[in-house]
């Protein structure tokens, strides 16, 4: 239902409001020392009116930062490609899923995510535990389990509107929680291991 309600609210945002969030939302992505430091980050590209990436995706770039993108896989785990920019990007439609826009450069494989220094997460909602609330088609699930089983800890930052940071979300045992969240007007931390 929480996830019909974002989506819901998500949908009367004008391409105006998703560029604008865009805008501040890198800045303020920008500013995390996470993201400073990080020779490697693990991101995604934003479709219709989720919180934009892109320019979040380009400034990473001029600095220097290796920028990792997902590839679906059928079984919907993540395969791995470097960004190296808007125009080496396809629109690939999965089955009856969203089309997704991804690199077409070289695979580099699911295990390729346990060298971010950062991952940037999609999500729906967070909570006041740092609990994010995803699509519910557990790619990120994956992710997640893939980085503990490897012993990788990057910081896990998860890119959202402001209205979608929620007192609860619904979580199972097998999720973690994000060291923050970035909203257009600002940042919050979460301490993780609850």
């Amino acid at each position: 239902m929480l996830r019909r309600e974002i989506l819901a609210v998500r949908n009367t945002l004008t391409a105006d409001d998703v560029r604008e969030a865009a805008v501040a939302l890198a800045g303020r992505a920008l500013e995390l020392p996470e993201l400073a430091r990080a020779r490697t980050v693990a991101a995604y590209v934003s479709v219709g009116s989720e919180p934009g990436t892109l320019t979040l995706l380009d400034a990473l770039r001029a600095r220097g930062v290796r920028v990792l993108l997902p590839v679906l896989l059928p079984d919907n785990d993540l395969d791995w490609g470097a960004y190296t920019g808007e125009g080496a990007l396809a629109r690939v439609q999965h089955g009856g899923k969203m089309a997704l826009l991804e690199p077409v450069a070289e695979r580099l494989g699911a295990d390729a995510v346990t060298d971010a220094d950062a991952v940037l997460l999609p999500g729906l909602a967070v909570d006041a535990r740092g609990m994010r609330l995803g699509r519910g088609g557990g790619s990120y699930d994956r992710v997640l389990a893939r980085l503990e089983r490897t012993g990788a800890h990057p910081a896990l930052v998860v890119l959202l509107y402001d209205s979608e940071v929620v007192e609860r979300v619904p979580s199972q045992a097998h999720d973690r929680p994000v060291n923050a969240v970035v909203t257009p007007s600002g940042v919050r931390r979460f301490r993780r291991g609850r």
